[in-house]
């Protein structure tokens, strides 16, 4: 991560998170400055305003957000298959691209904010919930409605992942 600008860093916190954080919530993940990440974030905004891009950060009060822009609203609303907010595909992206991930570890990558994103995709069918053997936490997958649904084969999403070592992959 130490090889990727401070801007290129905020700009993925901002996208994994899925929500508007203030500048020391920004400060704290990215293990600098507040001041920094006030530069790093003038420097990306800049950035996001001379691109012809689909995102934008946006501000509203102290908090910073990486969104699509306001413009593309009906083009998202006629392209998404489901109703599932932004927020709850991102962490359906995470659930399917790790394949099996705990719940306390997906609330660790996406925020608290995921609780609510798992109960929404709980109830659309699009991932299913064991759980674990050992432990308190759940083991969270993607269902068969998900694949049916994105049209993606659970071998397709091993073959663009890399290989993952941890202890999650083992059979349980």
């Amino acid at each position: 991560m130490a090889t990727l600008s401070l801007p290129a860093r905020i700009e993925a916190i901002l996208y994994l998170k899925g929500k508007p954080l203030t500048l020391g919530e920004i400060a704290e993940i990215a293990g600098v400055a507040r001041d920094e990440v006030e530069m790093g974030l003038l420097t990306l905004m800049a950035d996001y305003a001379h691109r012809d891009t689909a995102l934008e950060i946006r501000q509203e009060s102290q908090r910073y957000s990486l969104q699509l822009r306001e413009s593309l609203g009906d083009l998202v609303q006629n392209l998404l298959p489901v109703d599932l907010s932004t927020a709850a595909l991102r962490t359906l992206a995470t659930i399917a691209l790790k394949k099996r991930i705990l719940q306390s570890e997906l609330v660790e990558l996406r925020g608290s904010g995921a609780y609510d994103h798992i109960k929404e995709l709980l109830a659309q069918n699009f991932i299913e919930r064991k759980r674990q053997s050992e432990g308190r936490s759940f083991w969270l997958s993607p269902s068969e409605k998900f694949h049916r649904t994105f049209a993606v084969k659970a071998d397709e999403l091993q073959a663009n992942r890399k290989p993952n070592r941890e202890p999650e992959q083992r059979a349980a």
